[in-house]
């Protein structure tokens, strides 16, 4: 398993434990140039009573921490869910070179959905993307988590 088949497994990871605190499970990892492991999370919304606590936000500030840097060139974010219209903001700010993600998000995504914010005229940073990597088992994850609460 490669680095990304790593990240990805360790993203999943992260969004099962999302899940499991009552979070909507999704669970993001940061990958050096090197394709090590910088940070991952998962949501935290809830549990910080922060709206903007998502798993992509929360690992991407901590792999800034862990470079020391507020840019993250050469560095590949994994996510288990397109991400949203702020996340993919927050992602050109910190200039991620590549995104994959595993489940499309045609209501709240801002990447292939809705804003597709590196689409944007004038966009300030427009990363690789990849989606649909592992979707089903990401999605699966997601449904069955709001299939409970129903």
């Amino acid at each position: 398993m490669g680095a990304v088949g790593q990240g990805m497994e360790l993203a999943l990871a992260e969004a099962r434990a999302a899940a499991g605190r009552g979070e909507v499970p999704v669970g993001a990892v940061v990958l050096g140039p090197d394709g090590a492991v910088l940070a991952r999370a998962g949501n935290r919304t809830e549990e910080m009573f922060d709206p903007s606590a998502h798993a992509e936000l929360l690992a991407l500030r901590a792999a800034a921490a862990a470079m020391g840097s507020p840019r993250l060139p050469g560095c590949t974010l994994v996510v288990t869910l397109e991400p949203c219209a702020m996340c993919a903001a927050a992602m050109a700010l910190f200039r991620v070179d590549r995104l994959i993600f595993g489940a499309y998000d045609p209501k709240g995504g801002g990447v292939e959905h809705g804003a597709r914010v590196f689409e944007t005229q004038g966009g300030l940073h427009r990363p690789e993307v990849i989606g649909g990597v592992r979707e089903r088992e990401a999605a699966d994850l997601l449904r069955d988590f709001f299939r409970q609460l129903r």
